[in-house]
């Protein structure tokens, strides 16, 4: 088993690759259970991340769902924060359109549709109260891009805002992560066999450059966030957050 590797971003999926490859995956990514069958415990860190989200900010009436998919996560996070005001970012039409009729079904008091990469999106300072990043942010690239970017979150909430992340990560040693990638592929062969197992790891070393959680929360704490927590974390797959003070 080949351990995915950080290799240079211009050997990477393309935005536009990663753009219609989920235009296409929009009825699978509309499940709360299955949608995220390739990661371990997807259904115990959506429920971690909105229940901490809920409780960390209780008066929330507005929520970024920073690739948003098909809106799982901020309709979890509406069971418990009814009436919010939405605003949902994805690179997919298709998925922003689902996550529309699904969150309005669903109580939300609007929804905000925002066709971008998070890289290029500008929003209003201090214009949200919480912040949800689901398995989104490992498409960044360089450390610059990470850093950037949750000072950019955190510049996005409004003060007592929090920012809950669940992603894909890697790890900093070298004996931790092989590990936690032979973990990993033992979970994707045991759930679909080992043709599937291969078909995930070579996509993951294609398309995604995740980073350890202890880089994120470096990165979170140089932006400013405070209280930082790890809801999670299992093999390749990790759920954290912080407040903005």
């Amino acid at each position: 088993m080949a351990v995915p590797l950080r290799t240079d971003p211009a050997n990477k999926s393309s935005v536009d690759e990663i753009r219609k490859r989920f235009d296409g995956d929009v009825e699978r990514f509309s499940n709360l259970e299955t949608g995220q069958s390739a990661s371990v415990d997807s259904p115990l860190m959506l429920s971690l991340v909105t229940e901490a989200a809920a409780r960390t900010t209780p008066a929330a009436s507005r929520v970024l769902d920073v690739g948003c998919g098909a809106g799982n996560y901020t309709l979890k996070l509406l069971e418990q924060l009814p009436g919010l005001h939405v605003t949902a970012l994805d690179l997919s039409g298709p998925m922003l359109d689902r996550a529309e009729s699904r969150l309005l079904a669903a109580g939300a008091s609007s929804v905000r549709k925002v066709q971008q990469d998070i890289r290029d999106f500008h929003g209003e300072p201090g214009s949200v109260d919480i912040i949800v990043a689901a398995m989104v942010l490992h498409h960044l690239r360089t450390d610059d891009e990470w850093l950037a970017t949750y000072r950019k979150l955190y510049n996005l909430l409004a003060p007592g805002g929090s920012l809950w992340v669940a992603d894909l990560v890697d790890m900093q040693g070298s004996g931790a992560r092989t590990a936690a990638w032979r973990r990993y592929a033992e979970y994707l062969e045991q759930f679909r066999g080992p043709e599937y197992r291969e078909q995930v790891m070579a996509y993951i070393d294609r398309e995604d450059t995740p980073r350890p959680v202890v880089f994120q929360l470096d990165a979170m704490r140089a932006a400013g966030f405070v209280t930082l927590d790890v809801l999670h974390a299992n093999s390749v797959f990790a759920a954290f957050g912080g407040m903005k003070g």
